[in-house]
């Protein structure tokens, strides 16, 4: 599957392609390497890839692991946030498999839907372009990102359509399984309470999670560290040199770029 900025994009010289690889499990994928082992923990694995000109990464998920985390009782926002922004699935073994996919990606802008309308101010009749924006701030909030503060906001703003029309849909089948109003609402003070909490624990996970797939990247990923810095100087207006000593030392060098992001409000 091929999804992020590059979908946005006419010329992609220069920019690297971003995709998921969704396998039937970790050890048909791997055999017994400890990569299967690596990505049933913490996943996905990410790897790079280079044909015709063109840089791309791609990463590796299950079946299992792709529709878990597309759902609403995840425990990060990694997946389910991506996967409810535009995605296409470019090749897929079977009719089965399609459908499996797609039903995951469907279920990814339900979880957004859900997880987002009790942080809404109560009692106001929300724009749906304006439900997207508040999931795609909470979502961002909930993981170390290089790109600037407002992206969400571009990324809704340049398919505004697409995102009236999945709105909808999403609504409508919230209020379908959840026997509420068509505009989904599902919210109480209780409910908000403990969706707050939760959103919380989602922020703290996430940007552990960020921090442990980093580390796990320095593996699989040869040039991680050039990856993340050509990154946050696309997205973030950084102009970060990596030094001979951080390609010696990828994961503490790439550890050492954080604080001066978090100083500068680049990654939130």
């Amino acid at each position: 599957m091929f999804y992020g900025s590059c979908l946005r994009e006419s010329q992609l010289d220069g920019l690297m392609l971003d995709f998921y690889v969704i396998v039937s499990d970790y050890r048909a994928a791997y055999g017994k390497s400890w990569l299967a082992t690596a990505n049933r923990l913490i996943p996905p694995n990410v790897f790079p890839f280079e044909a015709d000109g063109l840089a791309a990464k791609y990463a590796v998920l299950s079946e299992a692991d792709f529709a878990r985390l597309c759902g609403s009782q995840a425990d990060n926002v990694s997946v389910w946030a991506r996967f409810a922004q535009p995605v296409r699935l470019v090749w897929a073994a079977d009719e089965a498999a399609r459908e499996r996919a797609r039903g995951a990606v469907a279920e990814a802008v339900v979880t957004l839907f859900q997880l987002t309308l009790p942080m809404l101010e109560p009692g106001v009749d929300h724009d749906p372009l304006a439900i997207w924006k508040r999931g795609f701030e909470l979502t961002y909030a909930a993981e170390l990102r290089a790109e600037r503060s407002g992206r969400g906001r571009s990324i809704i703003d340049f398919e505004p359509e697409r995102y009236r029309l999945f709105a909808g849909a999403a609504l409508a089948e919230i209020a379908q399984r959840q026997g509420v109003g068509p505009q989904g609402e599902v919210a109480n003070a209780a409910s908000t309470c403990a969706l707050t909490r939760r959103w919380r624990r989602l922020q703290r996970r996430g940007k552990l999670l960020t921090l442990l797939r980093l580390i796990k990247a320095s593996a699989t990923f040869a040039g991680g560290i050039d990856y993340l810095a050509w990154k946050i100087n696309r997205h973030a207006g950084e102009r970060i040199e990596i030094r001979p000593w951080q390609r010696r030392m990828p994961i503490l060098g790439a550890l050492t770029l954080l604080p001066r992001l978090f100083a500068r409000g680049s990654i939130r």
